[in-house]
């Protein structure tokens, strides 16, 4: 167990080293930090002097060892456009983006989950049909698309619901939560909704394709010869032996989730990092991008390390490839 360890380890630093050289490369060769930095009445000598200070005379590896020193302790320097730390501006902005994640998901599972155990008793019925056939039109529409007419229907015509923003919020230290006041709450849902939809049908087809199969068990069977109730069978054994998959799946998407929620959180102007990323492309404010794109690679990177070795904990035949040939 120690070698599959260190190997998943191993393979998640060398993951980590090569999105850490793309983060470098956007810094050495798209724009110029100092012609950013400085303003236009700057002298030569004063670019010069800037230059030298943030090492950019300094030869290519030197450049990209000290980037990954400084990245692997939180530092990716100043942002251009906000003239602050990078790491300061991405921590106003996580939260929020957690928050929208954390709604998403939950409604994921507590919408998913039963809706694929109805569709999997009900198979032949017009419900179970219906639901099918919503579930594709999840699939496949943007998800600015839907955010699009959500706004529209509850914003814009019934005037239920906040369009954007994230309403009033309450500083726990140094984290901020809209979850304790009510135009914060109400600020969520359609965000959550939005961002949640792909995430829903995923589950509902998988629960569904897991409950057909389940169904057709010999403990299943039994449990009916038994007299056991149906509603028992369905939503207590039958459902426990599905949840496997789900958690796994639910547990990859929250990478997904957060990677992809810009474009969620740009319709309904979220202040998180999303958006936060997209205001950086517009302003070619490099710094920011990079540490975008590190820190979503990493959660990225834990995630599926996570779930590797809880599989490996599951079932101990996926430790083989770790064990040398002929090995005991």
């Amino acid at each position: 167990m120690l070698a599959f360890l260190i190997k998943r380890t191993a393979n998640a630093a060398l993951v980590m080293l090569a999105v850490a050289f793309l983060a470098f490369l956007i810094f050495r060769f798209f724009g110029d930090p100092v012609e950013m930095m400085v303003n236009e009445q700057a002298t030569q000598e004063q670019r010069d002097e800037l230059r030298e200070r943030l090492g950019l005379n300094d030869g290519f590896l030197t450049q990209y060892f000290r980037f990954v020193a400084n990245a692997a302790q939180g530092d990716f320097g100043i942002s251009y456009r906000n003239q602050q730390d990078v790491m300061t501006l991405i921590g106003e902005r996580f939260p929020a983006t957690l928050e929208l994640v954390i709604v998403a998901t939950i409604l994921s599972l507590a919408v998913g989950v039963p809706l694929g155990v109805l569709t999997a008793i009900h198979r032949r019925s017009r419900l179970a049909d219906a639901l099918q056939i919503g579930s594709i039109v999840g699939v496949s529409l943007p998800s600015f698309v839907t955010g699009i007419l959500l706004i529209l229907a509850f914003s814009v015509t019934l005037g239920w619901l906040p369009a954007f923003g994230r309403g009033e919020t309450v500083d726990i230290g140094w984290w901020s939560t809209g979850f304790l006041t009510e135009s914060g709450r109400a600020a969520l849902i359609l965000p959550s909704i939005a961002l949640s939809l792909f995430q829903i049908t995923l589950v509902m087809r998988l629960v569904r394709a897991e409950m057909l199969e389940t169904m057709r068990t010999d403990f299943v069977k039994f449990a009916r010869a038994r007299g056991v109730p149906a509603a028992r069978i369905h939503w207590r054994h039958a459902l426990r032996n599905c949840l496997m998959p789900v958690i796994t799946l639910t547990g990859m998407q929250i990478g997904n989730l957060i990677a992809f929620a810009l474009v969620t959180e740009t319709v309904f102007q979220w202040p998180g990092m999303g958006l936060l990323f997209i205001q950086a492309v517009t302003f070619v404010d490099i710094p920011v991008m990079a540490a975008y794109l590190m820190l979503v690679s990493f959660i990225f990177v834990v995630l599926n390390t996570l779930v590797d070795v809880a599989y490996a904990f599951v079932d101990p035949r996926l430790r083989d490839d770790a064990v040398p040939a002929g090995g005991k």
